[in-house]
């Protein structure tokens, strides 16, 4: 048997009461996602890719490398990839865009802006904040003097990357209009691969960065236009969704929009918003 077959971890390996508690204690308190006992199962799985990649045989291994040595800070932040949901499509929940053309963007017109702020703070693989950009371009080329920038950030140093690079299967774009294809997404030459790739127009629109919206503090800029943190909530306990929604609503200037989820609310929490329409939500 070669060295590497001897780190595969049992398949009928599981973490006892104690280090799952611990573990979602950490995951926790490091990134404000829930881990009751029934995630259990679903981050064992998770968690086996790590013991592979560390040649680990089982979870206390991993667990004795985090809490009793000092592994959890150089793992901490594969820990969390490992256990974030990346759940994103282009177009997702459409109604916000149709909000954002129709109503938030020519109000911005009417108010003579000349620069549109964007913030997309759980970014995943960036179909959001591609979306965003599609929509944006075509606007901003149809109002002379007026531009945009976005800056996509998200927890995940994995998504990032793929964000970053804005290549994606072909399936993946099936939500975006044909014209917004043309004009906005390049196809692989190589057409037996079905990628395609977010042009470059675009790309140079956006930034990206790593932030935990745990932190107490945020780097993204102040009096944003345009705050969309959607679906993200959801994974949170109520204490952790008031302080995020408070310190997102801190970066927006008077006028600029807040965008949540479509089963994520605001009821309960102190804010200085008012409902527009649906989770959508516009500074006071």
């Amino acid at each position: 048997m070669s060295a590497e077959l001897a780190y595969v971890p049992d398949a009928h390996d599981s973490l006892s009461p104690a280090n799952f508690r611990r573990l979602a204690e950490f995951i926790h308190g490091y990134s404000g996602i829930k881990m009751p006992p029934a995630k259990k199962t679903m981050l064992e799985g998770r968690l086996r890719r790590r013991l592979r990649a560390l040649h680990m045989g089982s979870f206390d291994d991993y667990c004795d490398f985090l809490f009793k040595g000092d592994g959890i800070e150089s793992e901490a932040i594969h820990l969390i990839d490992a256990v974030t949901t990346n759940k994103t499509d282009f177009f997702r929940e459409p109604a916000h865009f149709d909000y954002l053309m129709n109503k938030a963007l020519p109000g911005f017109v009417r108010e003579g802006r000349k620069q549109i702020g964007v913030w997309s703070a759980a970014c995943s693989i960036g179909a959001e904040p591609y979306t965003i950009a599609m929509l944006l371009d075509d606007f901003c080329a149809d109002h002379r003097g007026l531009d945009y920038s976005i800056l996509a950030t998200d927890l995940c140093t994995q998504v990032l990357g793929e964000a970053l690079l804005g290549i994606y299967p072909a399936p993946l774009i099936d939500p975006v209009p044909i014209p917004l294809r043309q004009r906005h997404v390049l196809v692989a030459r190589d057409r037996a691969s079905n990628l395609v790739r977010m042009a470059p127009h675009l790309r140079s629109k956006l930034s990206f960065a790593r932030q935990n919206l745990m932190d107490a503090k945020y780097a993204a800029p102040k009096d944003l236009d345009m705050i969309f943190c959607r679906n993200l909530l959801i994974y949170f306990d109520k204490p952790t969704q008031a302080a995020v929604l408070q310190r997102l609503c801190a970066h927006l200037r008077p006028g600029g929009y807040l965008f949540l989820g479509h089963s994520e609310t605001i009821v309960g929490v102190d804010l200085p918003v008012r409902t527009v329409s649906g989770t959508v939500f516009q500074k006071v």
